[in-house]
């Protein structure tokens, strides 16, 4: 039998190897943008994709600078909050991704990035580094805590931070004050050179199965748990249903679907169920889930 897959060792690779198989299978990961000023003024703008969301409330913050792989050095970033512990971490989005990338150039200590890269400050409420004016999210954080992760090159920095205050563009926010996830146009970091875009045919919409118990796909019928042509996104979607349709909706449904009505009438055995089976996989696409039971039920 051949082995479907390749095993790595950690203890045996080399910390640009780890890196870069982490990097390729954790993502698309969101970006920190972070600015933080130095005890002497001295602002530094640079991104993070090792970063992410940890507490609503506190709102919690976490992104690292790793020790670099090469020389082992700390960034500068890191210095930064040991001295003045503050950051505002700006979200990136599509229009400033170019941009984005070239601040994260390694430039000597003291050079603002801001003007390197054509990103305009703008001044902060509560603490001293200052905002991305073209970020559409700027979070005004304070630092509560720096943990060490290592003291190898590639090793994390643990900055978590807390946020105190938020500013938000109205041109991304929908009427009800939550955002907009079109508008926002969000980019994300993958392996190598690789970004990630959120928006257009890339994002798409699954309910959360907090209000209703669904059945679960074990106990699905086994007809439909083991298909050949349903997939596990599926199974999912049709193991987050509660309640089956009753026998006599079933029936309304075939009588007035001319596609599967003319299937029932024409064909049978597995050739049925293949072409049944292959509705639903569509009406399932289509996230009309209860069309695609009724479909499945009527065989």
């Amino acid at each position: 039998m051949i082995n479907e897959y390749r095993t790595y060792n950690p203890a045996e690779m080399k910390a640009m190897e780890i890196q870069g198989l982490l990097q390729g299978a954790i993502a698309p990961r969101p970006i920190c943008f972070a600015s933080t000023i130095d005890k002497n003024g001295n602002v530094n703008l640079s991104p993070f994709s090792f970063f992410n969301l940890f507490s609503s409330n506190p709102p919690i913050l976490i992104f690292s600078p790793a020790r670099r792989v090469r020389d082992n050095t700390i960034k500068h970033t890191l210095e930064n909050v040991m001295e003045v512990p503050e950051v505002c971490i700006n979200v990136v989005t599509y229009p400033m991704v170019q941009q984005m990338s070239l601040s994260s150039t390694e430039y000597p200590k003291g050079v603002d990035e801001f003007v390197k890269s054509g990103f305009t400050p703008e001044p902060s409420a509560f603490i001293k580094p200052p905002r991305v004016k073209e970020s559409p999210v700027q979070l005004e954080c304070k630092v509560n805590q720096v943990i060490p992760l290592g003291t190898e090159g590639g090793a994390g920095n643990l900055i978590i931070c807390e946020v105190i205050l938020f500013h938000i563009n109205n041109k991304i926010l929908l009427p009800t004050g939550k955002i907009d996830q079109e508008k926002i146009d969000l980019v994300a970091r993958l392996g190598g050179d690789w970004y990630a875009r959120a928006n257009g045919n890339a994002l798409f919409e699954v309910p959360k199965p907090l209000t209703t118990l669904g059945m679960g796909v074990d106990a699905l019928p086994e007809s439909i748990r083991y298909s050949k042509y349903l997939t596990g996104n599926d199974l999912g979607m049709l193991g987050n249903t509660e309640r089956l349709p009753d026998t006599s909706d079933i029936e309304v449904y075939v009588h007035m679907n001319k596609e599967l009505k003319h299937m029932h009438e024409t064909l049978s055995g597995e050739l049925l169920t293949q072409s049944v089976h292959q509705l639903a996989h569509q009406l399932l696409e289509a996230k009309d889930v209860d069309a695609a039971w009724k479909a499945l039920l009527s065989i």
